[in-house]
This record gives C-alpha cells, structure tokens and sequence, in this order.
C-alpha cells in the first residue's frame, strides 16, 4: 500500500453520495476516499482506444477533474473499439466527443480540453495543474515523453499499452519504484513493433486495459490497495491469462535531466529529401485491411509485386504487376496507370527498399504493404491468385 496521493475534498452533497453508495460500502474505502477522489486532477494522454475507456471509468468512479490531451479526429474505423465515440461523432475532435460522453453521464466532472500535440515545450506546464498523468497514447515518443515528464515532476504515471489480443498495464513513480525507463531503457527500432493500424487490436482489450489502467488512479489516489509499482500486468486474450513481471530501477542507468527530442530518440528521421531536394524520403506503410478496402471501393491502385518470378509463381495477389526488386534497383520503371503504387513483397522488407528507390525517383504516392502478401492473404484470402 502507498499514502494516498490527494487530499480529501469538503463533505459530499447528499446527491453525489447515493451516486457513488456502491462504491461508499467497499472494505476500507468509504466517503473519505470518495472525497479524495472528488479533489483529484487526472491527465489522460489520448482520447482513442485506451483513453475513450479510461476516461468513462475515471469520471464514473468519481474523479473531480479530468483533463485529456489528444489533437485527433473520431474515423470510421476507430467506433469498434472507442466505444465513447458515435457515428454522429465521425470527423469531430475526438477530446470533445469525449468530454460530451462524461458531460452526459455526470455533468458535475469538470472536463478539461487539451486540443493539442503534446511535446517537450508544453507538457511540463500542462503536467503542473494536475495530480498524476495517464499515457492512453499509441506511440513510443508519446510514451517516452511523459513518462521523462511526470518523472521530472515527481508525479505518478499510469500507463498501458495494446496490441493485438495482448496488452500490459503499469505504474510509474519517481522515489516510489522504477519508471518506464527501467523497463523499456531504448525503444523498439521503427517499424519494430506494428501500430494497432498496421497489427490489428481487439476491441474488447481496450475495456479490459483501459479498466485495469483506471483502477490503478483509484489506487494511487485514495491509498486503497497495492498499486502495479515495480511489476507489469500482462494480458492475453486468447488464453483469457493474465501474468505479472516484476522488475527493478537500473542502478547505473542515466538520470533523466531533461526533456529530450523523442522522435529523434525513437529513430524518427526527417532529415532525408527527396529528388527535389523537399519532402522525406520516409514512406508510410499501409495495412492489408485498407489495401482491401480500397480494392474492394474500386478505387484505382497499382500494386507491385517486387518479389522473385519463382516466388509469385505460387501465389500473388490478384491484378498485381511483377517487378523484381533486383530489375527495379537496376533502373527499371513500374509501368504507367493510375492511382497510388502499393509495393508488396512476401512479409514486407523487400518492399520497404522498394518503395523507397520510387520515392527517391520522385514516384510521390507510395507505400510499402505492412506484412507483405502473408499478412494480406490472412485478411482477403479470395484475392490471392495461384
């Protein structure tokens, strides 16, 4: 157990009592750890698959204050599993239609509303007006960032992470147990680890992580319970397991002094042109589920297949054009037609190299398949041609 992190608030109204008269009759809990959660400030960072569950859970057990920091808008494909988010929300900021879900359910939780990318510049004064910060967010410099942020404030971090059927839940406090750091000192070399874009995600993981990630506030902020400092919470869907990962801070790691540029610590590099000498050269990969979709909405395309003549001989995806990588880095050209070229190869290292020679070229819309033809033939196995 840790000392409550928040200061109980004055005495509860009658009416926000029987709201949370539940809640009031757990062991050990009672209106005093109530009143704590009622006085506390919460930062979730992201307002999308974890945050959209997080932040429902914070205002429903209680929490007074809630700020969330995403500069996103609701998509299509994020209703499945943002469950805050409606059809009608489709194209708004994703913080207002988060704030309009807890508006609708308790109007008394006050909403704050960070419509904005947070960086090295601004989340250290963001972090000042509250109490501990939640890292609902879906990339590596995100989570760098604010683990280094809250670590510099002495503040605790929640943070989870989802991918696939797996997710993982843990607590970070400075002076209290290790940090992010101390469990990921360097991050995943880019492309290492997929986005839930490009990996996929199970909706339902999102509640249960999100859910996990909002008990652990409760814990810190009242006392009540031992809190996941120094241990990960690992969870696997598919075998409905969860497992515990104990670690430890790193005695001779370097003290974080500052705020650094995580993108350029996360192996983000801006710095390649193009032939004309402007844009980067980086190219975005693009995931089996969209090539299907646009596939499927007719949209035009041009798939390159650049991998050996014997490999496509087995299996290619329909109405695709060979080109070996080998003929292409040897000055070979795709041949002419409309619409963005999609670069595929077997698993999706070949094409990468591809896609970048075409962008070196001047070829300005192209993308690398993530996964290559094994991942697309498990998405849309009836376009696979052999």
């Amino acid at each position: 157990m840790t000392e409550p992190l928040v200061e109980p608030g004055p005495p509860l109204a009658p009416v926000r009592l029987a709201r949370f008269s539940r809640q009031l009759m757990l062991p050990g809990f009672g209106e005093l750890a109530q009143r704590r959660l009622h006085a506390a400030r919460v930062l979730v960072v992201g307002a999308g698959g974890l945050g959209s569950a997080v932040v429902p859970a914070l205002a429903g057990s209680g929490v007074g204050t809630i700020g969330i920091a995403d500069f996103d808008t609701v998509e299509l494909s994020n209703l499945p599993r943002q469950l805050s988010h409606g059809v009608a929300d489709l194209g708004r900021s994703k913080v207002d239609s988060l704030a309009e879900t807890v508006a609708a359910s308790d109007p008394e939780c006050r909403i704050v509303r960070h419509h904005e990318r947070l960086t090295a510049a601004n989340l250290p004064g963001i972090l000042e007006a509250y109490d501990l910060v939640v890292d609902g967010s879906d990339n590596f410099p995100t989570r760098y960032l604010t683990n280094d942020a809250a670590h510099l404030a002495g503040k605790p971090l929640v943070w989870g992470a989802i991918l696939r059927y797996h997710g993982q839940v843990g607590v970070a406090w400075r002076g209290e147990g290790p940090g992010y750091r101390d469990l990921f000192p360097v991050p995943p070399a880019p492309g290492e680890v997929p986005s839930c874009e490009l990996g996929g995600v199970l909706p339902s993981l999102c509640l249960v992580i999100g859910a996990l990630m909002a008990t652990e506030v409760v814990k810190l902020v009242t006392g009540v319970g031992r809190p996941l400092l120094g241990r990960v919470l690992s969870y696997d869907a598919l075998m409905a397991r969860t497992r515990e990962i104990p670690y430890s801070v790193i005695a001779d790691a370097d003290e974080i002094t500052s705020l650094i540029d995580y993108e350029a610590f996360c192996g983000f590099d801006a710095n390649e042109t193009d032939a004309a000498g402007g844009s980067s050269l980086a190219v975005a990969p693009i995931s089996a589920a969209e090539v299907l979709q646009r596939i499927r909405a007719d949209q035009p395309l041009r798939l390159i297949d650049v991998r050996e003549p014997t490999e496509a001989a087995l299996r290619r995806i329909d109405g695709s054009t060979l080109l070996p990588l080998a003929d292409l880095l040897g000055g070979a050209e795709p041949p002419p037609g409309e619409g963005p070229i999609v670069v595929y190869c077997e698993v999706g290292i070949r094409s990468q190299r591809a896609a970048r020679e075409l962008r070196r070229r001047g070829h300005t819309e192209v993308s690398s398949l993530d996964g290559g033809i094994e991942r697309f033939a498990g998405v849309a196995a009836d376009l696979i041609a052999r």
